[in-house]
């Protein structure tokens, strides 16, 4: 195939006649089904007598017929791969391309290069390596170039681990020589070293612990040198790149760098130590003596940004973000402390002010789109910007050295203020960006700073910032500035950032002055939106007493704007109506608002019924509503909502059950809302048969889960409405339906029902004990015969604590019971002893460990001889060859786990000990602080102070908190009160959650001892040392 005939095609397709490109289309897929067409094309691509156009042209098709044609390694193969003779000679072409005049067609060949080189090498195209960097080493700028960009990919996807070193040899001299060399190559080429430098420390660190001595040794050699050439190229003027310079590529070099460092300061810390301060300083140098750039091409934007020699444009941002970065990480790491005092201290907060200014490519695109607005202000934002590495830096600087910190906050504001106040005198349009931006700055900061604040003036000593005189003598002049719509819409939002700290008539005004410009018509996006941030801050933050006598008036404003706001703007908005309807628990809210907010609030999910982030905050919406002690306000909200969300429930498909799901949320947000006095006439017998009809057909996990949920809830709050209820269809009763449910669960393989289907058993048999009695036996048997296939956690324990609550309270009836159960050969008591010994350990949550503690504690008690008789498993089997030896898959299939055999009531004591000294000190996690401070790392953090050193690398308030959080052994991640605020309130307040667990247990032992029930003493002498030592101090106290 010639290449004329495909340069003819290719031609064709360019034409104006749709009839002569559609055929020229279908010819050209035919070509390149040939065998040779990839070499054709290759030739045509180095064709210099060519038109570029159709160079170009060529070049894209031919890393299309690689990806299609080359091999089935490619996802998107399609066949008929040419000859390994005529790979080698496209492969050639290609390479050869790498050194042509012409940078666009450079560019191309080396796309191509790196999609065959994924496949090829290093099998099929060993000599690629060499090839390359024999072009870095040439002295041709267009070789250069052309390697670089290969390069740029290859290290990054292709190098296996024991390549890289090898290759690093070679490769990292030749790429310093290239940088180095700023007269033989383009700015651009120079970056593209550092980038790969880049790429080839993140290849080290990955295999540091594979090749522990050659990385450190590669280190040690390599990373002096080019931390010495990154000094020297950072210590020129940077204004020398972008002043008088015809495009900025000069800044890609110091990009590169700046990315580079924070990559080695995360990887290999310590290499960096010796050059922090020099850094640092050079970072300071740039963001001072490039601000003037910063605002002239993008707070003025009288001129725009010029385009790069490659047609790539090169932003100061993308200088900066890297740059503010690598100081905040410096900053956290703890090093270079004393850098961050001073002048330096002051200068940094003062540059950080001055970045974070709104540019106007922000003013323009947030003036009219108000989701970017709020977006770029959130606190999960997935959008970064200078702002957002600003703040995230000055957070830092706050966290370490909080008084200078904050001190020079209040510096740099009164300056602020006084400069912009000239500034407008001076009849500069410009004079409020400063001012936003250092309000946007303290603001960010607020919860910090407030802290700060209370610390400081319980200390005695004087507060750091004065934001009280800001809030009085400052803002309120910013809060009419409509023709400065984001100095105003700031204005409020800081205030109510620092609402803490208003007096209560201020705060008054404050949220009078927010709700005004909410009501006023000519308000743009962006104050509208500040405002309904600030009321959003105002009512969580100032006293309900302030806030009512405006909440209906808000709440009345913000409706409205629920149907016409979308994405983040909505969630804004629904977030602040949320906290509206809690202000002095809805008091205030009556019928006729409650019935508008419901129809709007399920107008907005009816839209939205994907969306989990809205659901979340539907429901507690519709929670607050629901609970509101007005008069009328529960039946009306009732009356709005549920027959919409029964009827959803109800025509709900499988395709489509995220409705039901999220429907069957909203009604449990209503029961969860509903007075202690029940749920009103009517309540179950309306949602009943859509709910019963919906869990006994639905295979989908958030339904059942969900429906579950609702149960449980529908049986604490009104379980006699379930009771009197029966379906008028089939005469089945509101408790044969939740049996239903139950026995559908249990026969269920899917397990993902988990601890709700156990929750729900726990409350029936609370709540409706006498009425189930008929069906328990059922009930227990169909539960032990599902614990022996169980396989999840959750799910065992679902089946487990329901036994454990009635043997703590009927515990003889329920032992008969099982004693007289057999499934298939075995007693049910046998199985669920077995089930639970084995588990045990791993119960979730508060009142469940306690309730199996409880029960196990009776059984033992009991001295029963069924189980005296009974043997369960024990403790590991520690076997000479598996000492001290992790175990991986394939060593436990060699030397499978062992474990004892005991008897019932020495596990049992067992696991009574374990729970007695999971209340006991965070020591007896094994091991203390000192010695982990000791252990030697290589993470480079060795400043830390005497005090960090004692609560591994915290302060001793910090390390506080975080021991409270996680408690003894980390068990406070199990207890239900330290992570659900909203958690179950009868388990709560049940006496098993408020007993004195540590007292019972003590009383327990002692009591045994005293008695020897069960033989206490034998049993005693089979547990470990450790556990006896525990148990004879126990009964001796």
């Amino acid at each position: 195939m010639a290449s004329s005939e495909i340069a003819q095609c290719l031609a064709a397709t360019l034409s104006p006649d749709t009839n002569t490109r559609i055929a020229a289309e279908l010819k050209l897929g035919g070509l390149l089904n040939a065998p040779e067409a990839g070499l054709a094309l290759s030739q045509l691509v180095l064709a210099s007598d060519a038109d570029l156009s159709l160079r170009q042209m060529t070049a894209i098709i031919l890393r299309k017929y690689v990806t299609e044609h080359w091999s089935p390694y490619f996802s998107q193969f399609k066949g008929s791969a040419p000859s390994p003779e005529v790979k080698t000679q496209i492969r050639q072409a290609v390479f050869q391309g790498l050194s042509d005049p012409i940078r666009k067609i450079r560019s191309l060949c080396a796309h191509t290069i790196s999609s065959i080189a994924n496949c090829d090498w290093p099998d099929e195209y060993p000599d690629l390596l060499t090839s390359l960097i024999g072009l870095l080493s040439s002295l041709s700028p267009d070789s250069v170039h052309g390697a670089m960009q290969v390069f740029t990919e290859f290290i990054k996807s292709d190098l296996t681990e024991d390549q890289i070193l090898p290759v690093l040899r070679q490769l990292l001299p030749v790429l310093l020589n290239i940088l180095g060399a700023p007269d033989q190559h383009s700015a651009l080429t120079r970056s593209r070293t550092i980038s790969v430098f880049r790429q080839c420390v993140e290849s080290l660190y990955m295999v540091k612990d594979q090749y522990p001595d050659a990385v450190k040794e590669a280190t040690a050699t390599v990373l002096p040198v080019w931390l010495d050439a990154f000094k020297t190229l950072l210590n020129v003027d940077p204004r020398s790149d972008v002043e008088g310079a015809s495009n900025w590529d000069g800044l890609a070099v110091r990009i590169q760098i700046f990315k580079t460092l924070d990559t080695i300061q995360t990887s290999f810390p310590r290499a960096l130590t010796p050059y922090l301060k020099d850094l640092l300083s050079a970072a300071l140098n740039h963001l001072s003596t490039l601000l003037p750039t910063f605002s002239h091409y993008y707070l003025q934007a009288s001129v725009s940004v010029p385009r790069s020699s490659e047609d790539e444009t090169i932003e100061l941002t993308h200088l900066v973000c890297p740059m503010l970065d690598f100081i905040a990480n410096v900053a956290r790491s703890g090093k270079a402390k004393d850098w961050f005092e001073g002048s330096n201290l002051t200068g940094l907060i003062s540059s950080v002010f001055g970045w974070v200014q709104m540019t106007s490519d922000d003013e323009e695109e947030w003036a009219n789109n108000a989701n970017a607005f709020v977006a770029q202000e959130s606190d999960d934002t997935l959008s970064y910007s200078v702002r957002m590495a600003g703040f995230d830096l000055l957070a830092v600087l706050v966290e370490r050295t909080p008084v200078p910190t904050v001190s020079t906050f209040q510096a740099t504001i009164l300056r602020v203020v006084v400069e912009s106040e000239h500034a407008r005198n001076a009849g500069n349009q410009d004079w409020w960006r400063a001012l936003e931006a250092s309000l946007a700055a303290v603001g960010s900061q607020a919860e910090d700073v407030l802290d700060l604040i209370d610390d400081e003036r319980e200390s005695g000593r004087a507060k750091p910032i004065d934001i009280e005189s800001l809030l009085t003598n400052v803002i309120p002049n910013f809060l009419v500035l409509s023709q400065f719509p984001f100095l105003q819409g700031r204005a409020f939002v800081f205030a109510s950032q620092y609402a803490k700290l208003l007096p209560a008539q201020l705060a008054g005004q404050y949220l009078d002055a927010a709700v005004q410009v909410l009501e006023a018509s000519e308000a743009g996006v962006p104050v509208k939106v500040s405002a309904v941030k600030a009321i959003h801050n105002f009512c969580q933050n100032i006293d309900d007493a302030v806030a009512v006598p405006m909440a209906p008036r808000i709440a009345k404003d913000i409706g409205p704007f629920l149907p016409v706001t979308s994405e983040d703007t909505l969630t804004l908005v629904l977030e602040t109506l949320a906290v509206v309807v809690q202000i002095d628990e809805g008091k205030w809210i009556t019928e006729e608002l409650a019935q508008s907010l419901v129809v709007a609030v399920l107008d907005v999910w009816m839209k939205n019924n994907r969306d989990p982030i809205f659901i979340s905050i539907l429901t507690d919406v519709l929670e607050s509503l629901a609970s509101s002690p007005s008069p009328g306000v529960y039946q009306a909200v009732v009356r709005q909502a549920l027959p919409t969300l029964c009827n959803a429930i109800m025509t709900s498909t499988a395709v489509d059950s995220w409705i039901a799901s999220a429907a069957i949320e909203l009604v449990s947000s209503l029961v969860s809302g509903a007075p202690e006095s029940g749920l009103g006439e009517g309540f179950f017998a309306m949602l009943a048969p859509s709910l019963f009809a919906c869990l006994n057909t639905t295979e989908d996990r958030d339904v059942i889960q969900n429906g579950i949920a609702c149960l449980t809830l529908l049986i604490r709050k009104d379980v006699n409405q379930l009771i009197a209820w029966s379906d008028p269809a089939n005469g089945q009763s509101g408790l044969d339906g939740v049996l239903a449910v139950i026995a559908k669960q249990l026969q269920s393989e899917d397990e993902s029902g988990g601890l709700v289907i156990g929750d729900l058993i726990i409350h029936l048999l609370r709540r409706a004990g006498d009425k189930i009695l008929p069906v328990l036996p059922q009930l227990l048997q169909a539960m032990v015969t599902r614990m022996q296939t169980a396989k999840t956690a959750t799910f065992l324990q679902s089946l487990i604590i329901p036994f454990a609550f009635l043997i703590h309270n009927q515990r003889d009836t329920v032992l008969d019971l099982l004693e007289g159960t057999n499934v298939n050969g075995r007693s049910g008591l046998d199985i669920l002893i077995q089930t639970w010994c084995e588990n045990a350990e791993t119960f979730q949550g508060f009142w469940p460990t306690r309730i199996s503690a409880l029960a196990l504690a009776s059984l033992f008690a009991s001295e029963r001889p069924s189980l005296q008789q009974l043997t369960v498993k024990g403790d590991i089997v520690v076997k000479p060859e598996t000492k001290n030896v992790i175990m991986t898959r394939s060593k436990t299939k060699q030397t499978p786990t062992e474990f004892t055999s005991v008897p019932f009531p020495v596990k049992a004591l067992k696991l009574l000990v374990h729970e007695l000294q999971s209340g006991g000190e965070a020591a007896s996690m094994g091991f203390n602080a000192a010695d982990v401070a000791e252990l030697d790392s290589d993470d480079g953090d060795e400043e830390w102070t005497e005090e960090e050193k004692l609560h591994q690398g915290f302060k001793a308030d910090e390390f506080a908190y975080l021991s409270d959080m996680l408690g003894p052994r980390g068990m406070a991640f199990d207890n239900d009160d330290a992570l659900e605020e909203n958690d179950d309130e009868d388990l709560k307040n049940d006496p098993v959650s408020t007993m004195d667990m540590q007292a019972h247990l003590l009383g327990f032992l002692k009591e045994c001892a005293a008695r020897n029930t069960g033989n206490f003493s034998a049993v005693v002498e089979q547990l470990n040392s450790e556990d006896i030592l525990v148990v004879r101090k126990a009964v001796s106290e």
